[in-house]
Order: C-alpha cells, then structure tokens, then sequence
C-alpha cells in the first residue's frame, strides 16, 4: 500500500507439546483446539509496519498473540511485599453478572474479576487495552473448558469479541493491526486520529463498520439541532414604571403658563 515501510515480521518455532500440556496444568484450563494448534504451529505471532510521513518513518500497525510463556494471568497473586488493604481488581468487581459494555442485546454475560473467571492476557494492545482469553463460571479446583475472547478498555469495561480464537485472528488480520481497532466493538469506537488512519488503510472495512453503527449510514452528516444548542435564555423585559398622576399645583400653574405663553405666540 502507499506509503507502507519498514514491514517485519517475527518468525518463531512452533510451541512444544509438553509447554501446553505445563500451562494447563499450571492454570487449571484446556486450552482452545484452535489456539492449540496456533501455537503448534508458531508459539506467538508478531507484525509490525509503518508509515513514511515527512521522510521519516512512523510505526503505526502491529498484529501479535502472545506466545504460551507469555500468556499470563490477568490478576497476578498478591505479593508478600504489597501492602495489605491495596485496593485491587476485585474491588471493582459486582455481585450481580450484567453483560459486557458492547451494547448489544444478547451480549454474553461479561468476565468477572474474582475466582469465577480465568482471564489470560493474549494481547496488550500497545497500552491502549488488553485482548483477554477468558474461561468463566470457574469453580476451584475444577478444570475450565469453555473460553471466550474479551476486550478490556483502559476504563476496565468489558466488550465481547469473540468465541473462538481463529474468529479474533481474522479479525485482527483485516484490521491490519491498526491502533485502537479493538475499540470498534465498544460504544464509543476508536479515536478520532484512529478513524483518519482507518479511513486512509481499510477504507472498505472502516466504512462498513460505520454503517453497522448507524443504520441511517448519514455517519458524517452533523446531527447537532442548532435550535436546540443555540437556544438562549428567553429576555424579560423589566417592568415599566408607572407615570405619577399627582402633580404638585405650582407644576399645574407653570404648565398653564407655557400653555398660555405658547398659543400667544402662535397668534
């Protein structure tokens, strides 16, 4: 594509049978068929581009998966060193299960910060999120088989990718790792610096995505009611003062004087 530089790609062994088999007895999960055989194949995947701006090279892409020794958990357990009522992850977790902030009606029931949910760190999103392979309804000591693929913003809200690990990958590849492109599963959508270079390098994708949005697809028609936001205050007039009726009688007599001096003149 135009302007496209400095493309590198990571190649890497595939994963050991036996670094599988350690992590899920590690962690108390089996691990996705699909994913399995990701890492059979490649134990972790990196892709990073840029961009030529002023003669100067700026990285802009970048696709990765964590390799299997990379694949920690979300809440690491607590130090001996921290302090003891250091506030953590599981305070912000509810009693009651809600579904993720995507939006969306039949959204899954989002993870959970506590011991019902296994959450392993797939991606770190360049510091703008984490993509999380989750196993949740956990119970302790029971091995976890069902997983699914979140998405934890940096306000730590939840929003629902996928079921299955090679569903993220696609997504991830017609992406073309750009910055914040996770964050078109949210509410609020990406960064408006993100949609110009999503505009500019997946120009049939970034559109698509904004009719989904918008059914109307009037995405970049201004919405804003001028009537409404331009509407000021009502001015009430101040009260007019009430002329006095009573005249004092040496006003009367100099007034019947001007009178008189007046109509003398006109004659």
């Amino acid at each position: 594509m135009p302007g496209v530089v400095d493309v590198r790609f990571a190649e890497r062994e595939p994963a050991e049978k036996r670094s599988l088999l350690s992590w899920e007895q590690k962690n108390t999960c089996i691990l996705p068929e699909d994913l399995r055989d990701f890492y059979l194949t490649t134990d972790g995947f990196t892709l990073t581009w840029s961009v030529k701006l002023d003669n100067e090279c700026v990285p802009l892409g970048c696709m990765m998966i964590n390799s299997v020794a990379r694949l920690c958990p979300l809440l690491q357990p607590v130090s001996l060193f921290s302090l003891p009522n250091a506030p953590s992850l599981v305070d912000l977790d509810w009693e009651e299960s809600s579904t993720g902030g995507s939006g969306l009606q039949h959204a899954p029931a989002a993870p959970h910060f506590d011991a019902r949910s296994r959450i392993f760190e797939l991606d770190s999103c360049g510091g703008n999120g984490k993509v999380c392979l989750v196993y949740k309804n956990c119970t302790p000591g029971v091995v976890a088989q069902q997983s699914e693929l979140w998405f934890l913003d940096r306000s730590l809200c939840w929003h629902f990718l996928t079921t299955t690990f090679t569903s993220y990958y696609r997504l991830m590849i017609i992406h073309l790792g750009l910055p914040e492109w996770q964050y078109s599963f949210t509410p609020y959508g990406p960064s408006p610096q993100a949609k110009q270079w999503a505009s500019l390098y997946q120009p049939l994708t970034f559109s698509c995505e904004l009719i989904l949005a918008d059914p109307t697809g009037d995405s970049f028609i201004n919405k804003l009611d001028p009537t409404k936001a331009f509407k000021g205050k009502t001015k009430v007039s101040p009260p007019k003062k009430k002329q006095s009726t009573q005249c004092t009688s040496g006003g009367t007599a100099k007034g019947q004087g001007n009178t008189g001096k007046q109509s003398g003149a006109k004659r």
